[in-house]
């Protein structure tokens, strides 16, 4: 594994120290006005090198699929769509399950325009697993679904 805390802003290590504060890095990370470039260095950093995320797809007729990324796959996947529109994603409840040096993060969000809009693009919830190991905690795989008709995120 490589050592990437040469040269890493004080910020970002911090973010690595505590799973609250690792998490709305992440959020920090991929929000943003359209056209606005996003923080993929220090998303990357969050991540452990190995990390996945996996994203449900809905398709046309109603059916489901899982999308499967490593960090840089899922980075190409999302650049036209953040190139293109507004949206922060703002974590509305967190609920942390921790055993030694592994943590569960469910994560409730909703995707807006801007921070404060009251218009709500999308709710969902983020499952987020994470390690602790050279000093510092890793997301090491994100699990997401969005809210629709007939699917409503009532785990607390």
């Amino acid at each position: 594994m490589n050592d990437r805390t040469d040269a890493v802003p004080a910020e970002w290590q911090q973010d690595t120290q505590d799973i609250g504060r690792l998490i709305r890095a992440v959020y920090a990370c991929i929000s943003g006005p359209a056209g606005a470039p996003r923080d993929w260095a220090r998303f990357r950093y969050l991540q452990h090198p190995r990390a996945l995320s996996l994203r449900t797809v809905v398709e046309a007729d109603g059916s489901t699929r899982a999308a499967v990324f490593d960090v840089d796959s899922y980075i190409a996947d999302v650049a036209l769509f953040f190139a293109g529109n507004d949206f922060h994603e703002v974590e509305t409840e967190q609920r942390v399950e921790r055993f030694g040096q592994v943590a569960h993060v469910w994560s409730k969000y909703e995707a807006r325009p801007t921070p404060d809009s009251p218009t709500v693009l999308k709710r969902g919830a983020n499952s987020i697993q994470l390690c602790h190991e050279q000093g510092r905690w890793w997301v090491f795989c994100t699990v997401w679904d969005n809210e629709r008709e007939g699917l409503r995120f009532d785990l607390f």
